[in-house]
């Protein structure tokens, strides 16, 4: 019988059995050491981070971790990069170069202190900020760069630090996906000016929100910690206020979820590490399929993300988004990933608000809707629309096997790729 007779025999999109029917490792993941520390503050009475003890302990916890002296821990990533760039003295008409490829908080948090992005477009073999395009894009009100260490991928710290020494520009790192990651030895966070951390549900250490901010001045840390609790010293009065601030602090509930996290994360990230190892090797051996490199500077790969290159021409011109459809159905959890973010409109729609047409005029204003208008990030773009494939990070925790489907599976609809192309461009 031939491909094409016996195709929905054998591909789950068309109705066939799934390579898996059984579930990967579930996320997030707990035991009753959560149960207790949460039960512990409960009962305590003392929720917030001043009554209780749990944050600190977590504070010191982490900043062990990460190869510093101090850490703050804070609402959520989103939140810590936007204490970061104000600390770090980021602001009104200033320009901060980031990464089109990113979530959105590193892009917003910029809005947030009233600077522009300006966007540096990704290197192919890594999916970060590609520092050979860095230099070019510094103009005079450029401040800052936020290197983004994707999916636990460490940016080329050695490369950006040069070129930010050079121009004098603050570096702030994005490190909301990279627990545990490492450039050349050294835990991503706490090589530029500050690092950012998330505790969002789907990251390897979680407590369904929260965030850190680290950094080797243990004077910055304590600037960041200042500005996120209402302007108050560590041990001054509570209506004393002698510095400006918000309210951004994390509650005992979420470190005491963290504390019990941080305990497990080494293994899981040595399973994820080995597994991602294993998979790659796999995956290289089918035509088509390219797993994002990983370079001689990264002595440790966090994997908060499984990414690969799909070439549609290897699977006879099946796109890539019917592939992931396609993986999706034969049990694999997978995705798309972002979209450039220079196209999404939440920035138009930020500099449209009065204060940025006071901050920076009509005339900057209109020079930057047309940059933005004019803007292409090639690799970006290609990433984006046709190439990138995202696994999440629960299937790393499995065993050997759970690898072996999510290559059987790719494999699979590579064979079935011309008739599948052709059963969908038919609807």
């Amino acid at each position: 019988m031939s491909k094409k007779n016996n195709i929905r025999d054998q591909l789950a999109i068309l109705g066939a059995h799934p390579t898996r029917s059984n579930s990967f490792p579930p996320w997030p993941q707990f035991d009753r050491e959560e149960e207790e520390n949460l039960l512990q503050v409960l009962r305590s009475r003392k929720w917030e981070r001043h009554g209780g003890s749990m944050v600190s302990k977590f504070e010191q916890r982490f900043a062990e971790l990460c190869g510093v002296e101090k850490s703050l821990m804070v609402t959520n990533g989103s939140t810590a990069l936007e204490i970061a760039l104000t600390v770090a003295g980021v602001g009104a008409g200033d320009e901060v170069l980031v990464p089109p490829y990113t979530f959105m908080s590193t892009v917003m948090s910029v809005l947030l202190v009233n600077a522009l992005p300006v966007f540096i477009d990704i290197h192919p073999d890594t999916y970060c900020i590609d520092p050979r395009q860095i230099e070019e894009h510094i103009g005079p009100n450029t401040k800052a760069i936020i290197p983004v260490h994707l999916a636990g991928m460490p940016s080329d710290m050695e490369k950006i630090m040069d070129i930010a020494s050079k121009h004098n520009i603050t570096v702030i790192e994005d490190a909301c996906q990279a627990h545990l990651s490492e450039w050349n030895g050294q835990k991503v966070g706490s090589v530029g000016k500050l690092g950012c951390f998330s505790f969002q549900v789907s990251k390897n250490i979680s407590a369904g929100e929260g965030g850190a901010i680290i950094s080797k001045n243990p004077d910055l840390t304590d600037r960041c910690f200042y500005y996120h609790t209402c302007g108050r010293l560590r041990a001054g009065m509570w209506y004393f206020h002698p510095h400006p601030g918000t309210n951004r602090r994390m509650t005992e509930f979420q470190a005491a979820v963290l504390l019990a996290q941080i305990e497990r994360v080494q293994d899981q990230t040595a399973r994820r590490s080995d597994n991602a190892v294993y998979l790659s090797e796999k995956l290289s051996q089918i035509p088509g399929i390219s797993p994002l490199s990983v370079p001689d500077f990264v002595t440790r790969h966090a994997h908060h993300l499984y990414i690969f290159r799909y070439d549609a021409e290897a699977f006879d011109g099946l796109p890539r988004d019917t592939f992931v459809k396609a993986l999706q159905a034969e049990g694999i959890p997978c995705s798309k990933g972002y979209v450039p973010l220079y196209k999404e409109e939440f920035i138009k729609k930020t500099i449209k608000i009065r204060k940025f047409q006071n901050i920076f005029g009509s005339t900057r204003i209109n020079q930057y809707y047309k940059y933005l208008s004019d803007l292409r990030c090639p690799v970006t773009e290609k990433a984006s629309r046709e190439e990138g494939v995202w696994v999440p990070q629960p299937p790393l925790l499995g065993k050997k096997e759970d690898m072996d489907t999510i290559a059987e599976a790719i494999q699979k609809i590579r064979e079935y790729g011309r008739e599948l192309n052709q059963i969908y461009k038919g609807k």
